[in-house]
């Protein structure tokens, strides 16, 4: 079996804003202000001779909120509500269902065992991730986490703490672990366990990044030196983002960009089935040449 993964950012890859969107809307906060306090708390902190994660710092504000009553009652369960109010890009749904039943459409992908699966890996909330229309389509996802507690005076669930974060850094750590099979329970291994490249789950040759921006370089660089494959996105009509992702490919940091348009027939869509289609491709001659290594088995007459 080989598995060939398109692995997505999820704040202005797949939507056009944040997640956080529709929790604000529901809770009468005004998003600007929300994110103003968040980066004024990380400044006096660092001011202060600390050190600052500033990707996830806004789980900390969230939690605050929920404690002062601004986001009272927000707990896991509204969380994954919230995913229902996501606005994708055009064409983003039909994409993701077209990749994880890619397998289907070509007889030689199902005789080589090439299969076909979508990931997710956000600095957002999971639970969202997990309550949007795209998860039917998604075999895993990667975002921050939230652990609650009841509230005594209400007698409701409320988020209380983080349990899990992964910021624009860690999203290497998840590549790792995509690479192994970490995250198939059925397998029982760790980041740190001790595979041979050619035995992990996943090869990063046969995976494809896409996100926006000079955050996700990182996990760019993870893919490009290790052949995998690497592309940025940027909103139609926004000029000082896609000099970003073209200063970004002139620089090596990706190999494509395109804007965020996933219809049938855009730049993004084609290039994304192209290369999938390229990597089963490579894997299909691969497995003709490990059998013809071993030649005819029969002598001929000699003439």
């Amino acid at each position: 079996m080989d598995i060939i993964a398109t692995i997505w950012d999820f704040d202005k890859t797949l939507i056009s804003g944040y997640m956080q969107e529709p929790i604000f809307k529901f809770y009468n906060i005004d998003s600007k202000e929300f994110w103003k306090e968040s980066n004024n708390k990380i400044k006096e902190l660092e001011g202060q001779g600390l050190i600052v994660n500033a990707d996830t710092f806004y789980l900390n504000q969230m939690l605050r909120y929920v404690k002062d009553g601004k986001m009272a009652g927000l707990n896991n369960q509204k969380l994954k509500e919230f995913g229902k109010d996501q606005h994708f890009f055009d064409g983003i749904i039909d994409l993701f269902k077209d990749i994880s039943s890619l397998s289907k459409t070509c007889c030689d992908y199902d005789s080589n065992g090439i299969i076909f699966e979508n990931y997710i890996i956000s600095s957002g909330l999971r639970k969202v991730i997990e309550g949007s229309a795209l998860m039917p389509y998604v075999k895993d996802v990667w975002g921050c986490e939230f652990a609650e507690t009841l509230n005594p005076k209400t007698g409701e669930m409320e988020i209380s703490d983080i349990a899990y974060s992964i910021d624009n850094t860690t999203k290497t750590r998840a590549l790792f672990e995509i690479n192994k099979g970490v995250n198939v329970k059925e397998l029982n291994i760790d980041v740190n366990s001790a595979i041979p490249q050619e035995k992990r789950r996943i090869q990063f040759r046969n995976m494809i990044y896409i996100a926006d921006g000079p955050s996700d370089i990182p996990a760019f660089s993870v893919l490009n030196q290790r052949g995998g494959y690497t592309f940025a996105v940027y909103p139609k009509g926004d000029q000082k983002a896609l000099n970003q992702v073209d200063k970004m490919r002139s620089e090596c940091r990706v190999q494509m960009y395109a804007e965020a348009d996933y219809t049938n027939g855009s730049t993004a869509q084609l290039w994304i089935m192209n290369t999938l289609r390229k990597q089963a491709q490579k894997i299909i001659e691969g497995h003709k040449l490990s059998y013809q290594q071993y030649g005819k088995g029969t002598p001929e007459h000699l003439t």
